[in-house]
């Protein structure tokens, strides 16, 4: 903009004006860097790089591909869910169009109190142990800043979802790592169970700075379900350590027989050093609607609560209203074959294993995820085919998955984005696809993947 007035008044001033602007035109130059400087990114933000979420949108947008990356369904939620929100949103009692309680809308804590009191065998007071946020993104941001002070040492099981080594770092706490590898599996297609934590390494990273640790399952971007042994493992450490568990079970409907989703406040003394973290995003279906929260004791509640009043405050109140009334439902039902619950991992069972098929038919080698709606698929068997040589990023499955989406038309994440720095190596030779996608553009995949493997003989 500068330089563009000082062409301007070059060409139609004198002499004199010119040295004016000129004059002006240096002394402002360093007052704008000044000020660039002073309104910089904050210290405690810095090193924060643009999420991969961003970045392959982005992509997706420029670009068009079949996209099998970003996990949501392409197809409509069920329709009483739908039917909730239209009836919430066009009544006229005035209260549903208000501010609700900042800690909850009443009528959607008192169903999850009373859903996860039958599921983990205790009473949970909805008053003070529940809380609901804006998505189960809110609820983790809250659980891991309220409980988290400068210098405090937290656990991550990697892969982990993105945000959780940030936010960590955020709150003054110092991230921990701990990768699930991949045991050698000969003869069969690996599945999520052969993702293993080692239990020495584990106990290694517990200390007296231990202040929690996070765990997701069913894991993403894995699909491992932990089981009743290594929930075991993890409980006891965080009870000899006194240790906070934070537990991210955001799909704990979508698990496949015979897997059973454990959750770990259920497990021996528990409940009083565990916070759960769920999502009517994953639970209905409908991520869009961005309704989360936690349950756990009300003295570790209180943490959530002044993070969650001074930053967020309140829900959408018809929104929050509309997912009660899909758990009012669906515990009239809760375990019968019509239950949403039940069917949900059923239908996705037939989507997950066809999209193994057509992975392994073009070359790559899929670990069959036991819950969640996605699957990492080992590109490397392709390696030599494809020429990423005009892709510049740093990681491998960075370069196949852009490569793939500019060149094949087909999107997936890349797995490293998933790791610390210190171990994206371990998920550059694979490739994150989501499969809660409508049948036939789980069909169309296929025909793009058979086309493309045609052209590379």
């Amino acid at each position: 903009m500068l330089k563009t007035l000082s062409t301007y008044f070059y060409r139609t001033s004198s002499k004199l004006d010119r040295n004016l602007v000129l004059k002006r035109t240096i002394s402002t130059t360093p007052a704008m860097s000044t000020i660039e400087k002073t309104f910089d990114l904050p210290k405690r933000y810095k090193g924060t790089k643009e999420s991969v979420w961003t970045e392959y949108i982005q992509l997706a947008i420029d670009y068009k591909p079949l996209n099998l990356g970003q996990g949501f369904p392409d197809y409509p939620p069920p329709q009483y869910v739908m039917d909730a929100l239209a009836k919430a949103s066009t009544q006229s009692d005035y209260m549903l169009h208000q501010y609700t309680r900042g800690f909850g809308h009443p009528r959607l804590v008192s169903a999850i109190a009373k859903l996860y009191s039958k599921l983990i065998g205790r009473e949970i007071n909805e008053k003070s142990e529940v809380i609901t946020t804006i998505g189960a993104y809110e609820a983790l941001f809250s659980a891991i800043m309220g409980h988290t002070e400068v210098g405090d040492e937290v656990i991550i099981i990697e892969p982990f979802y993105d945000c959780y080594e940030p936010m960590v770092r955020y709150a003054g706490g110092i991230p921990r790592f701990i990768p699930l590898r991949l045991k050698n599996v000969e003869g069969r297609l690996p599945t999520s169970a052969d993702w293993v934590l080692d239990k020495d390494e584990l106990e290694g990273l517990f200390n007296e700075k231990t202040k929690s640790i996070i765990i997701n399952t069913p894991n993403n971007p894995l699909g491992k379900v932990f089981t009743e042994e290594e929930l075991t493992h993890i409980a006891n450490l965080c009870k000899k350590w006194n240790t906070l568990c934070i537990s991210d079970e955001v799909y704990e409907w979508i698990v496949y027989e015979p897997n059973k989703h454990i959750r770990i406040a259920s497990l021996p003394d528990m409940w009083e050093r565990t916070i759960t973290i769920g999502s009517a995003g994953k639970t209905f279906s409908v991520t869009g609607w961005k309704v989360g929260w936690a349950y756990c004791p009300a003295n570790l509640m209180r943490n959530l609560q002044m993070i969650h009043q001074n930053s967020v405050y309140t829900g959408v109140t018809p929104i929050q209203e509309a997912v009660a009334i899909g758990f009012e439902l669906e515990m009239e039902r809760l375990g019968s074959e019509e239950c949403f619950f039940v069917s949900l991992p059923k239908e996705l069972e037939s989507k997950r294993d066809y999209m193994a098929k057509f992975l392994l038919d073009v070359g790559m080698k899929p670990t069959i995820p036991e819950g969640g709606y996605f699957m990492l698929a080992d590109w490397t068997p392709l390696e030599s085919k494809v020429d990423l040589s005009s892709e510049k990023d740093k990681e491998k499955d960075y370069k196949f998955t852009k490569w793939m989406t500019k060149n094949i038309g087909f999107q997936g994440i890349p797995p490293s984005a998933f790791y610390n720095e210190s171990h994206k190596n371990l998920g550059e030779n694979f490739v994150r696809y989501c499969f809660i996608k409508k049948d036939e553009n789980l069909k169309q995949a296929a025909d793009i993947l058979q086309k493309w493997k045609l052209s590379l003989k």
